[in-house]
């Protein structure tokens, strides 16, 4: 998978899920947490971009999100 996804790619893959369910930040697979997501900041022109911030921390990661992921159990 390409290091970058644009926001065409990630509406494509959340159409696929419940949009009920609560959505988390899966951040570094050595200190494998759940982060909540914060405010959603676009910058606009050629080089525009969409940033999702990190809005706190809610607990370790559930084994089978860190199996999905391939991030080794730490």
């Amino acid at each position: 998978m390409s290091h970058k996804i644009t926001v065409r790619q990630l509406i494509h893959q959340l159409q696929a899920i419940d949009p009920d369910l609560p959505a988390y930040l899966a951040i570094n697979p050595d200190w494998p947490h759940t982060h909540y997501v914060g405010r959603i900041v676009e910058v606009p022109g050629p080089n525009g971009a969409v940033y999702l911030a990190e809005n706190g921390q809610e607990g370790v990661l559930p084994p089978e999100v860190r199996t999905e992921l391939h991030w080794a159990d730490v």
